[in-house]
């Protein structure tokens, strides 16, 4: 017996500031967003969904409603799911401008394998696995979806395919609403996919996310 976990990264962020916002409160989906949480959710909605858990965050939040709204599912929370703490949250550096012409933030550049920035990839991939398997386990062969962000996402996949959890972030296979799935037999993982429903829609701005 098999059991699916969905990794859903959120739908596009309304950010005209272009600011690092990691886990700060009030940035929601923009139009955008919406319309690639519905692409997504339109695509799990055919799937055998019994669990639906999201990071707590906002625009987390609001694109597990989308699949909520088509299946009648409630929305858990699990803090396991939030962005990776980042030193630089709150500075207008998404998307990795201004980041190294600012002396100041060349602190946080010392060691950029753990990274010295902000959350220890070892600790996003721990904590991400746990979710995962806590979500494997509620959904006891048939499948989950987990609403996380970016860079967790990527995590949890490249620990699960045994690859160094340090990358160059501009190769990252997770696009706006993407779903990276990860099928278990018992506590092994035999089955990585990855798909992105909303690619029809625009990719829009995923900096920050």
């Amino acid at each position: 017996m098999t059991t699916t976990v969905h990794l859903l990264r959120h739908g596009e962020v309304f950010n005209p500031g272009r600011v690092l916002y990691g886990r700060m409160p009030g940035f929601h989906l923009s139009e955008l967003g919406e319309r690639q949480a519905a692409a997504s959710a339109e695509w799990l909605a055919t799937r055998d969904v019994a669990h639906l858990v999201s990071s707590p965050l906002e625009r987390a939040r609001q694109t597990a409603d989308a699949l909520a709204t088509l299946t009648g599912l409630e929305v858990a929370t699990d803090e396991r799911l939030i962005e990776a703490a980042n030193e630089l949250e709150g500075r207008q550096v998404a998307g990795g401008k201004g980041l190294l012409t600012d002396p100041s933030n060349w602190k946080y550049f010392r060691n950029p394998f753990r990274p010295s920035w902000g959350e220890p990839y070892v600790d996003i991939a721990a904590r991400m696995s746990a979710a995962t398997r806590a979500a494997r386990d509620l959904a006891d062969g048939r499948e989950a979806v987990c609403v996380s962000h970016q860079l967790p996402v990527v995590i949890a996949r490249r620990s699960a395919e045994g690859l160094r959890l340090f990358h160059d972030p501009r190769r990252r296979q997770c696009s706006l609403a993407s779903v990276t799935s990860l099928t278990f037999d018992g506590d092994r993982i035999v089955r990585l996919d990855y798909r992105e429903p909303a690619a029809s829609l625009p990719p829009g701005e995923g900096t920050g996310a």
